[in-house]
């Protein structure tokens, strides 16, 4: 468990941390911090490629700062509170794709699996990086398992 932070951290430095205060769900934080993803799948589908990814590398940064602050804030790297990394590792699962319904609700489905299932190396930044990086790359790395089940199934099924 990470040393709570001697100082204040801001309300809005938590407040991102909890993406915009989702974290704050009284069950599934984790679930319910995903669906932010959908509405940012929809506006980011609209740039293109480029423009998607250095939006996307700077929401990055942006999370693994606000995830530390907020986990040094909490007393815990990855408090339930902070969703944030729910976010960046939904929109690694959609990166790149038109958005459509389809698209949205299987890469959900798939990214919150993948999310929960830890493989690795998810379970290893999860277990040995107590800090936001480490919060957040867990959640790309499961980003990644759940954009190849979602590009499979799309390609399959159309």
């Amino acid at each position: 468990m990470a040393e709570a932070s001697n100082r204040q951290t801001p309300v809005w430095v938590l407040h991102l941390a909890a993406n915009g205060g989702l974290g704050y769900a009284p069950a599934a934080s984790g679930t319910v911090g995903t669906l932010a993803g959908i509405p940012a799948f929809w506006l980011l589908s609209h740039l293109g490629g480029l423009t998607f990814t250095l939006v996307w590398l700077l929401l990055l940064v942006v999370a693994c700062l606000a995830s530390d602050a907020a986990g040094r804030h909490y007393g815990q790297a990855d408090d339930g509170r902070i969703v944030i990394d729910e976010l960046i590792g939904y929109l690694v699962t959609v990166a790149l794709l038109p958005f459509s319904w389809t698209a949205a609700l299987l890469g959900f489905v798939f990214f919150r699996l993948f999310d929960i299932a830890k493989l690795p190396p998810a379970s290893w930044y999860d277990r040995e990086m107590k800090n936001g990086v480490g919060v957040v790359l867990d959640d790309v790395a499961a980003g990644l398992y759940a954009a190849l089940a979602l590009r499979f199934c799309l390609l399959l099924f159309g």
